[in-house]
Order: C-alpha cells, then sequence, then structure tokens
C-alpha cells in the first residue's frame, strides 16, 4: 500500500491550512457490503475461521470493540465478525491521505498516534450514542514488533466507564504469523483465527473500580505469537522468514555492536562478529556455533529493553540520526520538506532541518511512546513525532534503528512517571 507523496518547501507546507474537524458519519451499508466481499479473497485464502465466547451478554449493541493490533487482516476480520453491525473504526489519520472521502464513508474515525487527541472522545460519544453505532479501538495503537503485545494506554477502565456500553474483545492468532511488520509485506502460508468475547457487561463496568478494569484488560492483552506458534506446532518454511529481521533483533547478544545485525533468507547474522542464527520454522532461534543466547525472538527483544533501560537509568542514551522529513498537515499528501537531524535523549525529542526553518521539540512526557514503523507505506523505517499541528515523520538514514527509539521512548516515560 502506498501514500501520496509531494515534494516541496518547508516554507510552503507552514502555509497550508489544516484539516478540520469534522463528527463521524454514518457508514455506508453499500461499501462495508463490498469491502466484507473483498475481504473474502483473503480470509478464504487464510481459511479464517471464528469462535463468540458469551457475546449474547453483550446484547445488541452498540459496543466498543477492542482489538490485538497484528497486521492489515485485521481490519479485514473485523468485516466477516461484525456485519452487518454498522461499526466505526478509530484508525490512524494517515490512512485518510488520499482516501479521506472513502474512509468518512467507511465510518472510519481519524486520530493522531500518541498525541493527545481532545476530540476523539467526543467522537466515539456520538458515534455510540447519536449514530447508535459500534465503535472498534487498537489500544496499541501500532502493530507488535515482536508479536508480543506492545504498551496500552494508562487507565483504560476510566474510558469504559464513561462510555458505558458493552465492551467486546477481538482476538486474533495467525495473523501475525502471516504477516509480522519487519518482514517487508511478505506473506506466508498461515491459517488465521480469531475469538470474539464479551470482557465487560455495562453493569460490571459501574461495579468495578478503574484498577480492576485495567487489570482484566491487561490479561485479555497478554499475548506472546512465538509462543502461541511453537505451543500449536505451526511451521513457517517460507524461505524469507527472516528477512528484516534485524529491525527487531538489531542488537547482537554475542558482541553487543548494534545496527549490524542482517536478516536475509532464513537466517540472522552480526556484521561485527560474524555469528550467525537460523530462525527456525517453529519460529525459535538457534546459533551455528550451538550457543543460543535468546532462542525465543520475544526474550531477545526483551534484553534489548533491559539494555536500553540501563543506559536511560546511567544517563547515557542518546541518538543523532540524518533523516529525510516528511510532513502531515492536511489529508491530501505527506509533503517531503527535506533532510534533518533527529536527537532523542531523556530530554525528549529536537528535530532540526529545512536549512535551519524547521525546529521543533518534543518532551519525553508527550506520550507514553512513539509511532515507529517498518517500511512505512513502502518509503522506509520511520519513526513520527509532532503535535495537532503537524506531524513530522523521520525516514532514519541509519539502518534499524526504530525499534530502539521507541524503545527508549518508552523506557524514559517510565522512568519519568515513577521519579515524578
Amino acid at each position: 500500500m502506498k501514500i501520496p507523496v509531494k515534494t516541496i518547501s518547508y516554507d510552503e507546507v507552514v502555509t497550508l491550512p489544516r484539516a478540520g474537524h469534522k463528527l463521524p458519519r454514518r457508514p455506508s451499508r453499500l461499501l462495508h457490503t463490498i469491502m466484507r466481499l473483498g475481504s473474502n479473497i483473503d480470509l478464504n485464502d487464510v481459511g479464517f475461521t471464528y469462535e463468540k465466547h458469551g457475546l449474547d451478554r453483550a446484547g445488541n449493541g452498540p459496543w466498543l470493540v477492542l482489538m490485538n493490533h497484528s497486521s492489515f487482516i485485521d481490519f479485514e476480520i473485523l468485516s466477516r465478525i461484525l456485519y452487518p453491525r454498522p461499526y466505526h473504526i478509530i484508525a490512524t489519520s494517515d490512512g485518510f491521505v488520499g482516501k479521506e472521502w472513502l474512509m468518512r464513508a467507511l465510518g472510519c474515525i481519524p486520530t493522531q498516534k500518541f498525541v493527545r487527541d481532545v476530540t476523539l472522545l467526543n467522537d466515539m460519544r456520538h458515534a455510540l450514542n447519536v449514530l447508535r453505532n459500534t465503535v472498534v479501538l487498537y489500544p496499541e495503537a501500532s502493530y507488535s514488533f515482536d508479536g508480543t503485545t506492545t504498551p496500552l494506554p494508562r487507565r483504560l477502565g476510566r474510558l469504559f466507564k464513561s462510555l458505558g456500553v458493552p465492551v467486546v474483545m477481538i482476538t486474533t492468532f495467525g495473523a501475525f504469523a502471516r504477516d509480522p511488520l519487519y518482514n517487508n509485506l511478505q506473506k506466508r502460508k498461515v491459517k488465521v483465527t480469531a475469538r470474539a468475547e464479551c470482557l465487560f457487561t455495562p453493569e460490571e463496568l459501574a461495579s468495578a473500580t478503574v484498577e480492576e478494569l485495567d487489570s482484566r484488560l491487561e490479561k485479555a492483552f497478554d499475548l506472546d505469537y512465538f509462543a502461541w506458534q511453537k505451543e500449536t506446532g505451526l511451521k513457517i518454511s517460507e524461505p524469507f522468514r527472516a528477512d528484516g529481521l534485524g529491525r527487531i533483533l538489531y542488537k547482537c547478544p554475542a558482541c553487543g555492536a548494534e545496527g549490524v545485525m542482517t536478516g536475509s533468507g532464513i537466517t540472522l547474522k552480526c556484521g561485527a562478529c560474524g555469528k550467525e542464527y537460523t530462525m527456525e520454522e517453529d519460529g525459535s532461534m538457534l546459533s551455528a556455533d550451538g550457543k543460543t543466547e535468546f532462542p525465543h525472538i520475544p526474550d531477545w527483544y526483551s534484553w534489548e529493553r533491559e539494555c536500553v533501560k540501563e543506559a536511560v537509568l546511567n544517563g547515557s542514551y542518546r541518538m543523532d540520526l540524518d533523516v529525510r522529513i516528511g510532513m502531515m498537515v492536511d489529508y491530501k499528501a505527506i509533503y517531503m520538506v527535506g533532510n534533518g537531524t533527529l536527537h532523542h535523549s531523556t530530554d525528549g525529542f529536537v528535530l532540526d532541518g529545512c536549512g535551519g526553518r524547521l525546529h521543533y521539540e518534543q518532551s519525553p512526557l508527550a506520550s507514553y511512546s512513539v509511532y515507529s514503523d517498518y517500511f512505512w507505506y513502502e518509503l522506509g523505517d520511520v519513526v513520527c513525532i509532532g503535535n495537532k499541528d503537524a506531524l513530522y515523520y523521520c525516514f532514519p538514514e541509519q539502518k534499524d534503528v526504530v525499534a530502539k527509539i521507541r524503545l527508549a521512548a518508552e523506557e524514559i516515560y517510565k522512568n519519568l512517571k515513577e521519579i515524578g
């Protein structure tokens, strides 16, 4: 999937009118029907099936539907499970670029990832209470990098209570294994299933504390798809299964070098010490020398997080990157405005570029995470920062750094919250 891109000057972009707010519109039944029919191609290809558990407790709706986020097929799964129920998806604002009319006709509600959005709650209430339609929310906001749950926003239980509608959870199985984000959109032959269940009735929301609701939600989102793959005996034999794996396993556990891990074919190799690992068909990693530090990929990723955390706590963490800069200020295009530098430390982000005309600073407490993505709309790996006025899409020239930046942003935020 691609996105409209225009190369213009930064001075031109700052003069463009910003996209105005619009209330959600009733989704088109015709377009939802077309979407459902179109999704049958992918869903039939993966042999999709799903189970329902206790949905009778949720009544006829409207519902607040929560879903884990693994790959694009998530949206097609929604069309199969929820149709003909009308629903609105809380969608990233960049998904509206070049197709705003279509997204709004489908009932989608735009929001900026990891940016405070004061209008979103009112939009959700309008969809639920005025239009009387279901609302779909991806609490993780971003696709999982390592097949485990990405951090959830704090105190979602308070949102559930304020909306007061049944909360339904849709959990997918196999979607990550079929199309993991690091693998350059190369799809594997994997069966995909899902489970739909009622998490909370309005009565349960009213009687439970916010802490109790958050605890149950965290349990519902406690997922590890590499562990699931081994437990179910799923074998992935595609010869490209390790392509791009250095994006998440960017640090060599043997020598500590970073940004020199190359995933290609079925192997991951360190460009510094030469150590090589094979990604087995069950998703585990085995070293050619018989000494595998982390056979389980999420354990490797967790070790990288601990390394970043240590650097954050001792004050040594910093990243200085040469980047290409894209900006989003409306739904017409991503505007490529030139080159610059992105600095990240415990003091937050600083972006400078466009011959000194662009300068943007972002507090480390602006959000609990940061929007990082791989092969974003086929333009490249990206880190996105910004506010309600403009989003800055930073494409690093350096290799395999965006996972570390996401980890660092999360650890810096947690540390400041703990000491503050």
